[in-house]
């Protein structure tokens, strides 16, 4: 049984969640705070993490850059009121893979854990192959763990997707609209400019270092990785 864990200190909305879950066939731990949360997801394998924003004793923000600290690319979904561009741009960098705008249904909230937990447990069938190479860029899938010159990267688990997506399609322009369908859920509004966001993200991480890049931008059309701009 897949294991989530929902951090939310409106009782109401944690419990009726956890229901909500629960009869969907997960199995739920709830943390009122954000101190409780981080004790749990410290002690505790999740597949997913429902995080609100505003929580006593310790913020969603806090929490969510705490456990991508530790190298954790559990996927995490934000739960708040705070629906500003500028809130959502700060949860995707601090980890955030999804954010949602309470109030919420809880069918969209559904749909999108399913959108998670399936592509985890899809992807060892999605090809044969096992391990991607990239000039000096090297991807376990069976791992999860990305290399490049021999140096570990770390990535969120929304950066990871992405960045396999792109190498699965090696030295084939994807446009923006067909990442948002593959790598987001496809009602993802393409008009905004996280896809940019995460872009610019892997970048620093696969790219700033090194002399060579692998990730590249056709202008109008969408990126590509290749060892050949």
């Amino acid at each position: 049984m897949q294991k989530i864990l929902v951090v939310e200190d409106e009782v109401k909305v944690a419990n009726a969640v956890k229901q909500g879950l629960e009869e969907n066939g997960f199995e739920v731990d709830v943390a009122y705070d954000g101190r409780m949360g981080k004790s749990l997801a410290a002690s505790n394998p999740y597949e997913l993490v429902i995080l609100d924003l505003n929580l006593p004793h310790f913020n969603g923000y806090e929490l969510c850059e705490v456990i991508r600290a530790k190298n954790n690319r559990v996927p995490i979904i934000m739960l708040t009121a705070l629906g500003g561009v500028d809130d959502k741009m700060q949860a995707f960098e601090l980890g955030a893979d999804d954010y949602l705008v309470k109030p919420f249904d809880f069918r969209e909230l559904l749909a999108r854990i399913r959108v998670f937990l399936k592509r985890a447990g899809a992807e060892p069938t999605q090809s044969t192959q096992f391990k991607i190479t990239i000039a000096d860029l090297e991807i376990d899938r069976e791992k999860k763990e990305v290399t490049r010159a021999g140096k570990k990267i770390a990535l969120t688990a929304k950066e990871y997707q992405l960045l396999e997506f792109l190498a699965l399609h090696k030295g084939k322009v994807i446009s923006k609209l067909t990442i948002a369908e593959k790598v987001w859920d496809i009602d993802f509004d393409t008009g905004t400019n996280v896809i940019e966001v995460y872009m610019n993200f892997l970048r620093k991480k696969i790219d700033k270092d090194f002399d060579s890049k692998l990730l590249h931008t056709k202008t109008g059309m969408g990126y590509y990785l290749s060892e050949e701009a």
